[in-house]
């Protein structure tokens, strides 16, 4: 089986950056395959994508040696066994709020007796190789988020919980459960703190730590704090941020202006 080379860097204390796919093609997630980052995130959450984009995704991302996740639309088993059966290495499961919840997550990532996953492999034998369900429970990632207010409150047993191999951190979301603004890159005292907390909780039961940023300045804070799955940046956002730095630095002309909200149609 190939094996799982973003749980390899983990083995050795070591981070692996990634990138997030929300534009619902195979295109873009071959561009994202070829910048040089560790992992992709296929999201089907909050992206624009569904199983059906996701299969050319993850034909398009194994051109290249980065690990490809998806991050599913919600702990769902039948959802997690569906993705990982199309080539997915591992699963990031959002709202994960305490210890049953992560225990069904583990669950539906594991063949038995580990777990409850169902044999019928398809296109990942293709991608891992014919000894796939020999190797699987111990390549695949199951990847939990906490960002709930339970989630919070209960992180010490959704972390230790065995078969998890990561807790990864929404920003927003875990800003909206502390009752802050959904700030992405954020310095409130009361976030940092949370997120050291998780960090910390980590470290004691030796998993890994994961965080979504949007910038390369809280990439690399996050990374020398010990976090060894950081998120460096979108599809869209690095499409959409590119242009517009490019725009800024023309003269002698002014950009269309569109405001969100209102009625454009006279452009």
């Amino acid at each position: 089986m190939r094996f799982n080379r973003v749980k390899k860097l983990w083995s050795e204390g070591l981070p692996a950056v990634g990138g997030w796919l929300s534009i619902p093609h195979c295109f873009p997630a071959e561009l994202m395959a070829h910048t040089g980052l560790d992992w992709l995130c296929i999201d089907m959450q909050h992206g624009c994508i569904d199983y059906s984009d996701t299969i050319p995704m993850l034909t398009a991302i194994s051109t290249t040696p980065v690990v490809p996740f998806v991050r599913v639309p919600w702990n769902e088993p039948s959802m997690i066994m569906k993705v990982l059966d199309a080539g997915a290495y591992g699963v990031i499961v959002p709202m994960v709020s305490n210890r049953r919840e992560a225990e069904q997550a583990v669950a539906a990532c594991r063949y038995p007796p580990s777990g409850m996953r169902s044999n019928g492999p398809n296109r990942v034998m293709q991608y891992a190789g014919s000894d796939y369900q020999k190797h699987a429970n111990d390549e695949i990632a199951c990847i939990v988020m906490i960002e709930t207010q339970e989630g919070i409150e209960k992180m010490d047993e959704i972390i230790s919980t065995p078969g998890v191999d990561a807790a990864y951190i929404g920003p927003t979301d875990l800003a909206l459960a502390l009752g802050l603004a959904p700030v992405m890159d954020n310095s409130e005292a009361k976030h940092v703190e949370t997120v050291n907390k998780i960090l910390e909780t980590c470290k004691k039961h030796h998993k890994v730590a994961g965080i979504h940023t949007a910038s390369s300045k809280f990439t690399q804070r996050f990374l020398d704090q010990g976090f060894q799955m950081v998120m460096l940046g979108t599809d869209r956002n690095g499409m959409s941020n590119f242009f517009k730095s490019e725009i800024n630095q023309l003269k002698g002309w002014n950009p269309l202006q569109f405001t969100a909200g209102q009625d454009n149609s006279a452009y």
